[in-house]
């Protein structure tokens, strides 16, 4: 029976130091609580840290042998990899690029020596643990190069990665020199999750431009292997949180602190210590709302939790003594002996204090300055069964981009903050509870449960989508198939495609001519009297001609405007007009005149506004707007748009490729059929084949093609084989 196998740089539990000895507790946290489902699930197990370095091998061989009764299994680390894996690279420069501080990077090439080592040992020990048909769940930034130590090792496996802070745009990642090693890691996933939208467009765009990854939206292909990147954003434990609002000791101490606070309005900020929470903004903002509204002195207090993190590090350290000046600062510049404008507190708290805080709060105050979602929105939100309450939210959160009906802002902007806290104070009880309810169906519909089942099942759907695609892939099994139809098929047709399909792209078009390799192919190919040779392009025919002038194929140019028979001339498709190209050729020219690196090529009936040359991203904007500029002229003249590779294309629509493959077929018997194509525009000649024709794309699988091949190369391969049974090769 298959298990998942959830793996992260923390186990769900920690052991920690009491007295003389240790002692196991669980781990507070959105992971832990998120995972728990499906870590309860039949036998399937957690791979993680516990939280402790132990050198003493009985300690942990005793500590293991207790968290497997839990389906846990502990990874010890030791202090030097602790320092260089975690506090070294993981928080020195992934967590400051990803959370946009790049100036608190540290390269050092020690740190990423450790990183990979660690991620080596992630990887020997989901090996021991992991069955062929597992499904193993990767955790975060810590690990990301296992998805892909365990895809060389596992290739067939089910691999899920999540991100659970933001990723940067790519202007920012590539700062890191070990960005391709990283990218290849996350790479080997086949489900890559992240919070939000960006986060994937992020990823994508660093992906594309640093690797040999090509996409087709958030569909990815690496090494003939498809992977998707989408957004799931993480929700919480909706209904614990609004049970706990109900417990005694809760509604307790939630009189205690109304008590203590009575007649002011209670702003709650909780955080952890960390330089991308804009705790030092938030301040500046309630101080300036203090200046300016001296009404509201004595009415107001920012009650705000800052739980101890890393402050041994010189930058939050340097933090910690930033936000204790500034607390003292406001509380000594507006308080008074009865009121401190700020109670502040620097440590944990259980969960039913927090509960309490949520309840007791009347706004909640959560402006990071990027966080890849940030729970605590979420909690308070879930929190509020009177359905009162007002949060403002960072629009660079992710949770942002779910709770609309927030007062959202910019962290940066102590003048929207200060607003907004105004608009919180005064908000009618109305709307008030109108936003509130909003949320609380979002929080409440899309909480942790719904997002560890939904990532599970896409991931499982993903599987069931590679296994259909690798069985169209043209392996051994198809490819030997083919050879025994070819072998005993008595008249052959072999419609194959030029650019993309015989030869590579070049960045100037001119320069793909045909190879010496390549005439000796094609030339062996036809020397077989029953085979009917046709290459069928998008080229003009005046190429064709020049390349393959006196060679005894039939030619196609132009998708079908020209065609010529050996040692015939060339006949052009009746019927055809071309008024229409010099307004359509003047609309071109401006597009390629502002897009450097474009250029239009005029055919006989047809224009071609080429962008290979074009920068990445600059090209698909314009061929977007170009298309959406000639659409009214292929509406008023009967053209037809083709949106292809690297190229947009503009012709009479009577012409295609299928139209000149149905006239073959129209004159020609065949008993074997095989049509080999790269291009959109091979798609209407793979649709006017008959069914049991071999149709094969080159370089995806999503085509009306029966099979398909995953580059250029693997075309040449092919023929070569068929051609290895020529009469001419065999005499």
């Amino acid at each position: 029976m298959s298990r998942t196998i959830i793996v992260s740089n923390r186990l769900p539990v920690k052991i920690t130091e009491e007295g003389n000895g240790y002692a196991l507790h669980p781990s507070e946290g959105g992971l832990a609580t998120g995972l728990a489902s499906i870590h309860a699930q039949g036998e399937n197990s957690w791979i993680g840290w516990p939280g402790i370095s132990l050198e003493d091998e009985r300690q942990r061989d005793y500590f293991a042998s207790i968290l497997k009764e839990k389906r846990l299994v502990p990874l010890f680390l030791d202090e030097e990899e602790i320092k260089g894996f975690y506090e070294g690279f993981s928080n020195e420069v992934l967590w400051p690029i990803f959370h946009y501080i790049p100036s608190y990077a540290n390269y050092d090439l020690a740190n990423w020596e450790t990183y990979v080592r660690v991620n080596e040992k992630f990887c020997d020990i989901v090996l021991q643990h992991a069955g062929p048909h597992d499904t193993i769940w990767i955790q975060d930034y810590q690990l990301l190069l296992l998805p892909g130590l365990l895809r060389n090792a596992l290739p067939d496996a089910a691999i899920g990665f999540f991100q659970h802070i933001p990723f940067p745009s790519q202007e920012l990642f590539r700062l890191i020199p070990w960005r391709k090693e990283l990218l290849y890691g996350m790479l080997g996933a086949d489900l890559l999750g992240f919070h939000t939208f960006d986060d994937v467009r992020h990823f994508i765009s660093s992906a594309t431009r640093l690797t040999t990854t090509s996409n087709n939206s958030n569909r990815l292909e690496v090494d003939g292997r498809t992977i998707f990147a989408e957004p799931y954003p993480m929700g919480i434990d909706s209904k614990r949180f609004s049970a706990l609002s109900a417990e005694e000791a809760v509604v307790k101490r939630v009189a205690e602190l109304k008590s203590t606070f009575a007649g002011q309005k209670i702003v709650l900020s909780i955080d952890r210590l960390d330089y991308s929470k804009g705790i030092l903004q938030r301040l500046a903002a309630f101080e300036l709302f203090l200046l300016e509204n001296p009404a509201y002195h004595k009415k107001v207090t920012l009650y705000m939790v800052v739980v101890p993190s890393r402050d041994t590090v010189p930058q939050y350290r340097e933090l910690k003594d930033r936000i204790d000046r500034l607390v003292g600062h406001i509380n000594a510049q507006y308080g008074a002996y009865d009121w401190h404008p700020v109670a502040y507190f620097y440590h944990g708290y259980p969960v039913t204090e927090i509960s309490a805080l949520y309840n007791v709060a009347d706004v909640c105050l959560v402006t990071p300055m990027r966080d890849g979602m940030n729970l605590v929105s979420k909690e308070y939100v879930a929190s509020r069964n009177d359905e009162t309450g007002v949060l403002i939210l960072s629009e660079m959160a992710g949770a942002a981009k779910e709770l609309i009906d927030a007062l959202i802002v910019n962290p940066n902007d102590i003048h929207d903050i200060r607003d907004a806290l105004l608009n919180a104070f005064n908000m009618p009880a109305a709307e008030m509870k109108k936003r509130m309810k909003a949320m609380r169906e979002i929080v409440f519909k899309f909480n942790v449960q719904h997002w560890a089942t939904l990532f599970m099942n896409r991931l499982e759907e993903i599987k069931n989508v590679q296994s259909t695609t690798k069985a169209r892939l043209v392996g051994a099994s198809i490819e030997e198939h083919i050879i025994t139809q070819y072998q005993q098929a008595s008249s052959r047709l072999l419609l194959l495609d030029y650019d993309g399909t015989l030869v590579g792209f070049q960045d100037d078009i001119d320069k793909a001519s045909p190879d010496d390799e390549l005439y000796h192919l094609l030339d062996t190919l036809e020397s077989d009297m029953n085979n009917h040779l046709v290459i069928i392009s998008g080229r003009k025919h005046d190429t064709l001609e020049k390349w393959f002038c006196g060679r005894p194929y039939s030619l196609i140019a132009e998708h079908g405007v020209w065609t010529k028979e050996p040692e015939a001339q060339w006949r052009l498709k009746s019927g055809l007009s071309s008024v229409w190209k010099t307004d359509v050729g003047a609309l071109m020219e401006s597009y390629a005149d502002r897009t450097p690196g474009a250029f239009v090529e005029e055919k006989s009936f047809s224009l071609a506004w080429h962008y290979r040359k074009v920068q990445r991203d600059l090209g698909p904007l314009r061929a977007h707007e170009l298309i959406e500029s000639l659409r009214n002229y292929a509406t008023a003249y009967g053209l037809q748009l083709l949106d292809g590779d690297k190229v947009v294309e503009i012709r009479s629509a009577e012409v295609n490729k299928g139209r000149a493959t149905l006239d073959i077929l129209h004159e020609n018997r065949y008993d074997f059929i095989l049509s080999i194509g790269d291009d959109r525009t091979d798609e209407d000649t793979f649709q006017a084949l008959p069914p049991e024709a071999y149709t094969i794309k080159v370089g995806t699988e999503v085509s009306a093609a029966r099979f398909y091949l995953k580059q250029q190369q693997d075309v040449r391969t092919l023929l070569q084989k068929l051609a290895a049974l020529s009469p001419l090769v065999n005499q």
